[in-house]
């Protein structure tokens, strides 16, 4: 009698998420695949032939009887940052490869979904695969945000600043009322859950936090520009140490993407330069300008403990938003075995946790125990503030 195959019921999550990256690189043009103008933007080429080497490394190759590399050199040029799982070219050279072509990565990918449908429809799926699989979804997701941070990089870097695509505009938000008053006490954080979670959102856990007010809208265009224009960037006291370097080296006098045109200040946009909306929260600020406007209008930053403890009494998720606190382990914090355990345990130092969510995080991959991290200079991503004061 045939046997039939029955399909894990993970394979059509994997596979809209496999698809949804292809979706993001559509609009692009072949050239736009190969670029990259700075070394922590990564070609969006890289990013289709990375994800698609996580699956075949961690899962098709351990998990898949008698499965064959689709190219024996594919591990070096798309390993990211896995130590354990062997050598790997250097950031800085990715925007170098002009060979695999594009045509070729997306054949990688159509190589290695052919064989994740077979072990999605085999007997092979057995708890662990099936965790590793929800990992690989959720790092493709990742990697779907990083494309959009990547493709606006390098189209707003081009001296034509050409539009994407004019389907993915940001909403913006109404305007708040005021502010919530949180009283002092000993909350709950961290996930607490069956669902799948990030190994740095454990262990749930006691926190303690004194009273304080947190706004219910993020601060706004017309918010900082005030802030530039009463001269921010000039005020020595206003910054961080590092922070005031880092303006003075780099020239820096405004938000990432900002552009003044005959006395009006403009924007780049995925839908191309527009003229600033003053209504808009803010967005593309470093931690070291958010500081430093918070300095200036005598607020401060929530730390990530506040911030989840107000986030229900708020709308978020538009911006992921920077906050006081250091990216470090929880207590209890266990990090995975193997190449994943370098996941995330070995990014905790000199970085900043940001919550919430942006408007390109992939839907259903935010929560309000996530904890992102970037450096305190990084700008690129889709980062706004929300102040604090304490009571």
């Amino acid at each position: 009698m045939e046997t039939i195959s029955t399909a894990h019921p993970l394979l059509p999550a994997l596979f809209e998420c496999r698809n949804k990256t292809e979706t993001i690189c559509r609009p692009l043009k072949t050239e736009d695949y190969v670029v990259q103008p700075i070394e922590y933007v990564s070609p969006p080429k890289w990013h289709l032939g990375h994800t698609t080497w996580f699956f075949e490394h961690f899962i098709l190759k351990e998990h898949l009887p008698d499965y064959r590399d689709f190219h024996d050199q594919y591990a070096y040029i798309f390993n990211s940052y896995y130590e354990a799982a062997g050598d790997r070219i250097i950031r800085t050279q990715r925007g170098n490869l002009s060979r695999p072509t594009v045509q070729e990565i997306y054949d990688y990918r159509a190589y290695v979904d052919k064989y994740l449908r077979k072990l999605m429809h085999s007997s092979a799926v057995s708890e662990r695969v099936a965790y590793l699989i929800e990992i690989g979804i959720n790092h493709e997701q990742q990697h779907q945000e990083l494309l959009y941070y990547d493709i606006k990089y390098i189209l707003g870097h081009n001296p034509l600043m050409p539009a994407y695509s004019a389907s993915v505009d940001f909403p913006g938000s109404p305007p708040g009322s005021g502010w919530i008053e949180i009283p002092a006490g000993v909350n709950w954080i961290g996930y607490n859950g069956s669902d799948f979670c990030y190994d740095n959102e454990l262990a749930y856990h006691q926190t303690y936090t004194q009273s304080f007010s947190i706004r219910d809208s993020m601060i706004t265009n017309g918010e900082y520009l005030e802030f530039i224009e009463s001269g921010g960037y000039q005020h020595v006291a206003l910054w961080h140490s590092p922070g005031w370097t880092w303006i003075q080296e780099n020239k820096i006098s405004s938000p990432l993407y900002w552009h003044q045109i005959d006395g009006i200040w403009n924007i780049y946009t995925f839908n191309g330069i527009v003229e600033i909306d003053l209504n808009l929260p803010v967005q593309h600020l470093s931690y070291y300008e958010a500081a430093a406007f918070m300095a200036w209008k005598g607020w401060r930053l929530p730390t990530e403990q506040e911030w989840e403890v107000a986030a229900d009494h708020f709308g978020w998720g538009e911006l992921w938003e920077w906050t006081e606190s250091a990216y470090l382990p929880y207590p209890g914090y266990e990090k995975e075995e193997g190449a994943l355990g370098e996941y995330n345990g070995k990014f905790m130092v000199n970085q900043k946790v940001l919550r919430g969510a942006s408007f390109v995080t992939s839907e259903g991959h935010s929560r309000k125990t996530y904890r992102n991290f970037f450096h305190p200079e990084d700008r690129w991503q889709f980062a706004g503030i929300r102040p604090v004061k304490d009571q």
